[in-house]
């Protein structure tokens, strides 16, 4: 039984999931398209299984599964077989461990892969092709869990009726109570994981990911299911269809539509807010829609959705599947409206292909327009010998691609490099460390006695002074990122007389502690370059701060402004940019190496990159080195920390 208009459900999850990928900027929470799909899924498959016990007294759980797998099976290897071929367009780079992402997308654990390897829509320097099989992931762990489930109460419910010879009516109630219970302890406990999961978190990417804390939204569509039915309709749903006119439901409609788009253009990924109630929220918008999409199917039967609404809803889910791979490829080959052009084409042609011939003849169904062809194709072994050889053709493309795949980029093999010499630098700094440490007691204390034999006040401060620079050494501190970790050999090579401390995903709280590790050990220099930003948590004005203030006196501190290529103005990169470029003023010892704007006037030291990391590109090393230098220039004209 198709349920009308449960299309505009599905398509309006597809549109702000697409639009987000597409252009995130315009649309930053389109990502609860997702929790849509999870909410409208939680309600079919449990409103399902009410029919099928209501019909049957039992639930067929191999059914079940069978069912399931072929509706997720075929589209999911389909997609991968087609979408590795295109991969040859691009950098090898793309394909980094691509055969540990297939694994862990037919595997349907692609959610714990990304958390084990910090994947992300939005940090990774590659983006991972099969990262959006996360969702697949958890939907399945959601079918084989809610299937056990059904399974036991419907074998309890029957059991029980059948020794106490209960009416079939009473079993059926049990049973939905049942499931019905169990789905708010699940909700309950889902969103209660997230809430708290989320609650000390600065990188939310974990509890987004986990099955156990992003899994409420099916539950609240089963809860949803047994109150509402598709061929089991309560009593109290159809007295709101007596009560709904079709204005109503077509406004309810529109007004949730209208109400999930406001929320995706405030909610942020990085928000502790869209843990605490985005989702949520998004979730229960979803089960507004589907409610009143119910209503509106039972008061219009004699009006035909429109076939062009249910095309996009049956290819859906194959939509889904095609669109991110394909984007992230041909975004990298051309520009980006031709890439959403492309992509969108390519992804409708294979998902029909897919939805009305693959998955049907997989399953032995077929329709009249199959039947035909299929007959006639499979006489002169036409179709059957096609099929074999394409499938043959692209299992060994993908096969070898995966085997001839780069375990690291080469961005990601440059910082590994980069990150080696910096370890032999350390271990060479241990000694002179010891040697500053020593020195800086004795020049300490030779200040000292000069300070006690000074007469004057004008003396005893210069003395003061003296002694305070006595103790730091010359030259200049270099504490930075997976960007400043790049080009670190360049830096060493170009910057005279400078350490270089750089580490991926360091943030500013990481950067003090290193300042301060090396303040302690009379090791961190007169001009400190702070190169952080790129990751930049919530809290960067606070941590940033904290670095000026715990800066010891004697120091010129640089704040290189940080450049992240996809950022906008609401990222908190581009407000510490912003922020960075008023402390001078402030404070006279502080330079600002504006490395945001040069970034940005030379995009073409980013051909080829992520848009943030420039790591073997010769021209992004030296504007990089030359930003420094020219601050430092500046720097050498302006005071100390007094």
């Amino acid at each position: 039984m198709r349920i009308k208009w449960f299309s505009f459900v599905r398509i309006t999850g597809l549109l702000l999931v697409l639009t987000y990928h597409f252009f995130k900027n315009l649309l930053p929470g389109g990502f609860i398209g997702v929790d849509i799909f999870f909410t409208f899924s939680g309600y079919l498959i449990t409103a399902l299984m009410v029919d099928e016990f209501n019909r049957q007294g039992n639930f067929d759980l191999i059914g079940f599964y069978r069912r399931r797998f072929y509706r997720i099976v075929p589209p999911l290897v389909l997609s991968i077989l087609l979408v590795i071929p295109f991969t040859y367009l691009v950098s090898r780079d793309y394909v980094t461990n691509i055969g540990k992402q297939i694994t862990a997308a037919l595997g349907f654990t692609t959610n714990f892969y990304e958390i084990a390897t910090g994947g992300s829509y939005e940090t990774n320097f590659i983006p991972h092709l099969f990262v959006h099989t996360w969702s697949l992931a958890i939907e399945m762990h959601y079918y084989i869990i809610w299937g056990l489930c059904a399974l036991l109460i419907a074998r309890l419910v029957k059991h029980s009726y059948q020794k106490n010879q209960k009416t079939k009516r009473r079993a059926l109630m049990l049973f939905k109570r049942s499931l019905f219970l169990l789905s708010g302890i699940f909700f309950i406990a889902s969103l209660s994981a997230m809430i708290i999961g989320s609650l000390h978190l600065k990188e939310f990417s974990p509890v987004y990911f986990s099955t156990l804390t992003h899994c409420f939204p099916f539950f609240l569509g089963s809860c949803l299911g047994i109150l509402v039915g598709i061929r089991q309709i309560s009593t109290r749903f159809m007295a709101s269809v007596r009560t709904w006119t079709t204005p109503i439901a077509i406004f309810i409609l529109g007004l949730c539509f209208t109400a999930l788009i406001g929320l995706s253009l405030t909610l942020q990924f990085d928000q502790r807010s869209t843990y605490f109630y985005g989702f949520l929220v998004a979730s229960i918008l979803a089960s507004i829609m589907i409610y009143a999409a119910r209503i509106l199917h039972e008061k219009t039967p004699t009006i035909a959705e429109p076939k062009v609404i249910t095309f996009l809803a049956d290819t859906s889910y194959s939509v889904y599947l095609f669109h991110w791979p394909f984007f992230v490829i041909f975004s990298h080959v051309v520009n980006l409206y031709w890439a959403v052009i492309l992509t969108l084409v390519l992804s409708l042609a294979f998902s029909a292909l897919s939805y009305y011939f693959l998955e049907p003849l997989i399953a032995g169904k077929t329709d009249q327009f199959h039947a035909t062809w299929v007959r006639w194709s499979l006489k002169k072994h036409l179709l059957q010998t096609a099929i074999v050889v394409i499938l043959i053709a692209l299992t060994g493309v993908t096969s070898y691609t995966a085997y001839a795949a780069p375990t690291m980029t080469s961005l990601e093999t440059k910082l590994w490099t980069s990150g080696l010499y910096q370890d032999i630098d350390q271990i060479n700094d241990a000694h002179q460390a010891v040697l500053a440490a020593v020195e800086a007691k004795q020049k300490a204390e030779a200040a000292r006695k000069k300070q006690l034999a000074a007469k004057t006040a004008a003396e005893k401060a210069k003395a003061e002074e003296e002694r305070i620079l006595s103790m730091i050494p010359q030259g200049v501190s270099i504490i930075g990122d997976s960007v400043t970790l790049g080009t670190r050999q360049y830096l060493g090579a170009h910057v005279p007389e400078s350490t270089i401390d750089a580490a991926g995903n360091r943030t500013m709280d990481l950067a003090y502690k290193v300042m301060m590790d090396q303040q302690k050990k009379h090791t961190l220099r007169q001009y400190v370059v702070i190169a952080i930003g790129t990751n930049a948590l919530n809290d960067w004005q606070a941590q940033t701060d904290k670095v000026i203030h715990s800066l010891e006196k004697g120091h010129h501190l640089i704040l290189m402004t940080p450049h992240d290529g996809s950022a906008t103005a609401a990222y908190n990169s581009e407000k510490l940019a912003v922020y960075e470029r008023t402390l001078p003023k402030r404070y006279p010892w502080i330079t600002i190496a504006d490395w945001n704007t040069v970034a940005k006037a030379h995009p073409e030291a980013f051909k080829g990159s992520d848009g943030t990391h420039f790591g073997g590109n010769a021209q992004g090393d030296a504007l990089f080195a030359k930003c420094i230098n020219d601050a430092l220039a500046i720097a050498k004209k302006q005071p100390f920390k007094k």
